[in-house]
């Protein structure tokens, strides 16, 4: 039978959220903190820090896994499934965007720390749901089938991210993103 790793003790568990914390909150706001000052806002020590993370990168993963998995989790909740595929799609529009539009400027530092294929992979959970509907909308005619879906799955998560740029470089109202996006998505989805 094989051995039950050994639990976190409760402290180090406060530890590595209250880490996880402080560096989703610097990161968040656009900066590219040192360890140092990552620790500070943690309100550890350095060698708590990197006892727990041992890089600057290995913490930013972690960040973005959290900041994902909490995307998985809300698009697991609105039952895609449910909708009709456009319907469904205007749903996961709304829902990922107020993820990511509280997360624009995390993304901003991960892509430059973990760059685009790192932060994609990253993406990989949430975007099954991307996946899973654009499939079901090609099985029943609502989604293009002339197009492979793997490359309308790219397209939507380009997209999304290409609106994250837009409000970040003033171009686009954050507000009217969902609506924007929306129609973007279902005009490339959808033949005319």
């Amino acid at each position: 039978m094989a051995a039950t790793p050994p639990r976190r003790r409760a402290d180090a568990e406060r530890n590595i959220e209250g880490i996880l914390a402080a560096a989703r909150d610097l990161f968040s706001r656009g900066l590219n903190p040192s360890m140092i000052e990552i620790a500070q806002a943690a309100g550890i020590g350095r060698v708590t820090l990197y006892s727990h993370f041992p890089s600057r990168e290995v913490l930013l993963e972690a960040v973005i896994e959290r900041a994902m998995t909490e995307t998985d989790e809300a698009l697991t909740g609105l039952r895609l499934e449910e909708a009709s595929p456009p319907d469904a799609l205007a749903r996961l529009v709304r829902t990922s965007w107020s993820v990511l539009d509280r997360h624009r400027r995390l993304h901003s530092v991960a892509v430059t720390v973990l760059g685009p294929e790192g932060l994609r992979r990253q993406h990989d959970r949430a975007f099954q749901h991307v996946d899973r509907l654009i499939a079901r909308g090609q099985a029943d005619g609502a989604f293009r089938g002339d197009l492979p879906r793997r490359w309308l799955v790219t397209t939507c998560y380009a997209l999304i991210h290409a609106a994250a740029d837009e409000v970040e470089e003033g171009q686009l109202a954050a507000a009217d993103v969902p609506e924007v996006l929306t129609a973007t998505l279902l005009s490339s989805l959808t033949r005319t």
